[in-house]
């Protein structure tokens, strides 16, 4: 079963899942041109702040509902997947996160019995929740028996993995420096995990004025490759 598990996590954190994550930069296409971003290293400093804000947000979100579908609280869910789009404060940010979710459970119920899965999805069709993408994912991994450990970790991959794979559209970088980027990023996986595993909902911190000004400014872009 260990293997099985393996390749459950290899297969949910793929940058290839069919969500709709190649649609999105994360920040990156206004970071860059702004000139915020533009070579490697750069590069390198945006991924950390990324995945560093997400998970003290999205992260905390995602180990909570994970949670509330162990102990088949749904309405615990809904309560997480509420706070979590109230901390969403632009329009492309919310767009994203609303999409992928429910890609992702629409997925996620075709691929397996997924009781938690099914009655979100009722909920978001039924406009009573938002579906973001992070409560999707602690619902998925909570129904699949993984650990939370695992999904955080995907979680934060996936955030790393969304903004290298749009720097290599809009950057002069290979795909060597991005992979060096994204192995610096698996490093502190754990380390985040450790500060915000036993943080609640009303600890989710989502002051990063500097991501959610490059959000509104890609709003009204003459010129743009992604939908944020």
């Amino acid at each position: 079963m260990k293997i099985t598990e393996a390749m459950r996590v290899l297969q949910f954190g793929d940058s290839m899942l069919p969500v709709g994550a190649f649609s999105f930069s994360n920040g990156l296409e206004s970071a860059i041109q702004l000139g915020l971003v533009s070579d490697a290293k750069s590069l390198h400093e945006f991924v950390l702040t990324v995945t560093q804000q997400a998970a003290g947000v999205d992260g905390i979100a995602m180990l909570e509902a994970y949670r509330a579908a162990r102990a088949h609280d749904m309405e615990g869910v809904l309560r997480v997947d509420a706070a979590l789009w109230q901390r969403k404060l632009n329009e492309e940010m919310r767009m994203m996160t609303a999409r992928m979710g429910k890609k992702l459970a629409e997925m996620g119920i075709r691929l397996f019995h997924s009781p938690s899965l099914t009655q979100w999805l009722a909920s978001i069709n039924g406009g009573a929740t938002p579906g973001a993408y992070p409560v999707g994912q602690g619902l998925l991994f909570a129904d699949l028996d993984l650990s939370e450990g695992d999904a955080f970790a995907v979680h934060q991959y996936g955030v790393a993995s969304m903004v290298l794979g749009a720097a290599l559209r809009l950057l002069r970088v290979d795909h060597l420096e991005t992979q060096r980027i994204l192995f610096d990023v698996n490093t502190r996986v754990a380390s985040d995990y450790a500060r915000i595993c036993n943080a609640r909902l009303e600890d989710m911190a989502a002051f990063t004025p500097e991501l959610d000004i490059l959000a509104a400014m890609h709003v009204k872009a003459h010129i743009r490759m992604f939908m944020n």
